[in-house]
């Protein structure tokens, strides 16, 4: 359905895929899900992983109870088992030449603008690198203000900051139902939700609250996000071997469409920021280049205002200090100064390292 159009997908996997009730870690499965991964990196896809699994692969090498353990222990347990789960990961994936490398993300990293900001940055910079990124809970500082306590929202603001395409919540059911397929025989899986608030009232939540390792709660929560972030989501069976290629295959899961594409979305957000951090004063050229759509470069801006750093949100405005749009700066205020009205390719020698050739990109821009 829309996995084979993604570029960037995200894929959520919990506790319960990865340790089975015996505390036993499920290596063929993790293998199979490998397998999958590996075939979508051969078709060009970008993935991330976001994944459960320290604290409980902690309590599996210390021989402890994840039930009896209060916040502060499992902190700890976490940090033992963080090491225990990249080493699975990295042993699993390296048999298909993947390669893989760790995120820790709290809850400010994903809500604080600049935070995320940098986030993105550095998944994007491990994209170009070929890794591909395995984000889990930062459990070792997290405190119980500040915790998700579940990975299927963490996921969603995960591939909202990615700009991703898709993202995938595998679960231990098919999807969402009627009702809850473990006590009412007659419960129907829902292949399509478009409208969450409309399509929800047909559905038994009381039921449907109490199965799922997450709970069905967290997976609607996290499609929320992921609608007004332009992103698809699935919540699809993870228990099977090769899960996702399941999804792809026989297509028995539940798909939540977008409420606006994901270039909406970005300006969206873009244009609702906080009081921007500076401004750049552009001339004629640079303005009628906006209007027709394209990027913000150097050799159109006569002057900065204020003092910024990358990913800030700034304002543009023409000779006349008329504000004509509104986006996020590629460079600090410093460098613009230093490459105002040179070309893109003049960049590299007044900087002296490689940036960017858009001072502020089409896709980072909002038109006012």
């Amino acid at each position: 359905m829309y996995l084979k159009n993604s570029k960037i997908i995200v894929v959520k996997i919990g506790s319960s895929l990865l340790v089975d009730q015996n505390k036993k870690i499920r290596r063929q499965w993790l293998s199979s899900f490998a397998k999958d991964i590996k075939k979508l990196r051969d078709r060009n896809q970008r993935v991330v992983i976001v994944s459960s699994g320290a604290i409980a692969l902690g309590c599996k090498k210390m021989n402890y109870n994840k039930k009896n353990i209060k916040l502060d222990k499992s902190q700890a347990i976490a940090s033992i088992g963080q090491i225990e789960l990249m080493n699975l990961f990295s042993q699993t994936f390296a048999k298909y030449k993947l390669n893989i490398s760790q995120i820790l993300l709290t809850l400010e990293d994903t809500e604080e603008r600049r935070r995320s900001l940098n986030a993105k940055r550095t998944f994007d910079n491990l994209f170009e690198l070929g890794f591909i990124p395995v984000v889990n809970e930062n459990d070792t500082i997290a405190t119980s203000e500040i915790k998700y306590g579940d990975n299927d929202r963490l996921a969603s603001r995960v591939a909202q900051i990615t700009n991703a395409d898709t993202l995938i919540l595998l679960s231990d059911v098919d999807g969402l139902y009627t009702k809850n397929p473990k006590i009412f025989k007659d419960a129907k899986l829902i292949k399509k939700i478009d409208d969450l608030n409309k399509d929800l009232k047909k559905i038994y939540i009381k039921g449907v609250n109490e199965y799922g390792s997450g709970g069905m709660h967290t997976k609607i929560e996290a499609a929320k996000i992921c609608q007004l972030a332009g992103t698809s989501m699935v919540i699809a069976n993870g228990l099977y071997s090769n899960p996702i290629s399941k999804i792809i295959e026989k297509n028995n899961c539940t798909w939540f469409s977008p409420k606006i594409s994901k270039l909406d979305a970005r300006k969206k957000w873009i244009i609702s920021s906080v009081a921007p951090k500076g401004a750049l004063i552009i001339d004629d050229g640079a303005k009628k280049a906006l209007k027709s759509g394209k990027s913000l470069l150097a050799a159109g801006i006569k002057k900065v205002s204020g003092r910024f750093n990358k990913g800030d949100h700034i304002k543009v405005l023409d000779k006349k200090n008329n504000e004509c749009a509104r986006g996020l700066s590629s460079f600090t205020s410093d460098e613009v100064n230093k490459i105002m009205g040179h070309h893109s390719n003049e960049i590299e020698k007044l900087l002296g390292y490689v940036a960017k050739s858009e001072v502020i990109h089409k896709d980072d821009m909002v038109e006012i």
